[in-house]
């Protein structure tokens, strides 16, 4: 959305889809707060460590203002683990070109330069007064959470450890700057060494140097998060086994959230592409059906299933950024209903309780 609205004569795409968001009932977003480096895009956010695009940035300051106006809360995440607008390899690769020697992306969590390069995103981000509404980005009750990292990982070190340590500074480090909202790791959900016996979950049964469990003690964490995407993590299975899957994952997390973190979880992402070899509409509504029919359990329930957020939601206009699971409500009628009843019994659930 931020990229989008960089240009003021295309803002109205990004306003479109935040209107259709609200008239079928949807309450949160999740947004990228980053775009690190030319190759990222022609017109990154973050040019080079502490070198910002104002464009860009007040394409973030209309996003934000255009969700308050739709009654939308926004989670902000602040850096990708994937090469995408930049992420991990555009730090390492900055601080290769200052003399550091840096040899992996996985010296993102560990690299002092590197670190502080992060550290200094993050307070830019906080401290920024938005040019629209004037408020500090830190004190904007629009902005539901921020987000350290869209789906970490760390394979050169798969006990986890490297990555609980980067995650316990970073989350010291923005409650530091910002103790009003509530933050989130990013995480997927991969199981570690705290729980081996549920590493069989994970896809293939692979280890990713993450930990669910201990990730999501550290203090400063607020909620937990998983993602799920069973089209292409169980790829070529047949969509019975799929669903299956999904509910044996969603399941597992939600009963650690009650019994062991004690915390609210949202599933971060979660979808089903069109793209696929056996997508279809028919499928993804299924997908769909068992994610919210989940949620809503809990709600009833009293339990730590807050939400779900698709990926992704699209307007008619912003078609270049279709990538098989992207929505256009007006023109997948069948999962626009889904998705508009869905948030309006859960909404209905808030008020009661």
């Amino acid at each position: 959305m931020m990229l989008v609205a960089s240009d003021p004569t295309q803002r109205l795409k990004v306003a479109s889809a935040l209107r259709q968001a609200s008239v079928y009932g949807l309450t949160l977003a999740r947004t990228w707060a980053f775009s690190d480096g030319t190759a990222a895009s022609n017109k990154p956010l973050q040019s080079a460590p502490g070198s910002y695009n104002e464009a860009m940035f007040q394409g973030l300051d209309f996003v934000v203002s255009e969700a308050h106006r739709n009654e939308i809360y926004l989670i902000m995440s602040l850096v990708n683990y994937y090469s995408d607008f930049g992420g991990r390899k555009q730090y390492v690769q900055w601080a290769r070109e200052k003399g550091q020697n840096v040899t992996s992306t996985d010296d993102f969590y560990t690299n002092i330069m590197i670190k502080g390069f992060y550290k200094n995103h993050v307070k830019t981000i906080l401290t920024r007064r938005n040019t629209i509404n004037g408020m500090i980005y830190k004190d904007d009750p629009t902005i539901f959470a921020w987000e350290l990292i869209n789906e970490p990982r760390c394979e050169s070190d798969l006990s986890g450890k490297t990555l609980q340590n980067w995650i316990t500074e970073m989350a010291a480090y923005v409650k530091s700057i910002d103790k009003k909202h509530l933050l989130d790791v990013g995480m997927e959900g991969f199981y570690g060494n705290s729980a081996p016996e549920k590493k069989h979950l994970n896809p293939g049964g692979v280890v990713f140097g993450t930990d669910f469990l201990i990730h999501n003690q550290i203090k400063g964490i607020d909620f937990a998060t998983c993602h799920a995407y069973p089209d292409t993590w169980l790829s070529g299975s047949i969509d019975k086994v799929q669903l299956e899957y999904m509910k044996n994952w969603t399941e597992s997390h939600v009963q650690d959230a009650s019994r062991i973190l004690k915390m609210p979880i949202l599933m971060g992402e979660f979808g089903k592409s069109l793209k696929q070899k056996r997508g279809s509409i028919k499928s993804r509504d299924a997908l769909m059906v068992v994610t919210y029919t989940m949620i809503l359990h809990s709600a009833r329930n009293n339990g730590p299933f807050a939400g779900g957020l698709f990926w992704q939601l699209l307007d008619q206009a912003l078609a270049q950024f279709q990538d098989g699971y992207g929505i256009v409500l007006p023109e997948f009628p069948s999962t626009a209903a889904l998705i508009a009843s869905h948030s309006r019994t859960l909404s209905n659930l808030n008020h009661h309780l």
